[in-house]
């Protein structure tokens, strides 16, 4: 395994292990998956560099293209769920209660 490869398995096993236990508020748990994205995003890009492949593949644009979407509706709820429960903090919400 390349230096490489256990930079990216890394990045993703720390930030999804942050998302797993640091929930204490929703914009680290939006921070730990936009970082989950962009390591996957990396690796994707550096695929066909590692493969010495000629084309490039339209994939890490693709994920590129969702991540924003994904950071979009993020922000949205977090703004959303700040105005209406107060503050950010995971324990506040209760999906059961109107």
């Amino acid at each position: 395994m390349t230096l490489l490869h256990l930079s990216f398995y890394a990045t993703f096993t720390l930030s999804s292990l942050g998302l797993a236990f640091h929930r204490t508020h929703l914009v680290s748990a939006l921070l730990c998956l936009e970082s989950m994205m962009l390591s996957m995003y990396v690796a994707l890009s550096m695929w066909p560099i590692q493969t010495q492949t000629s084309s490039p593949t339209l994939l890490p644009i693709l994920l590129l293209t969702f991540s924003a979407c994904e950071a979009g509706t993020g922000l949205a709820l977090l703004v959303a769920s700040t105005r209406t429960h107060g503050s950010d903090h995971l324990l506040n919400f209760n999906l059961l209660q109107c």
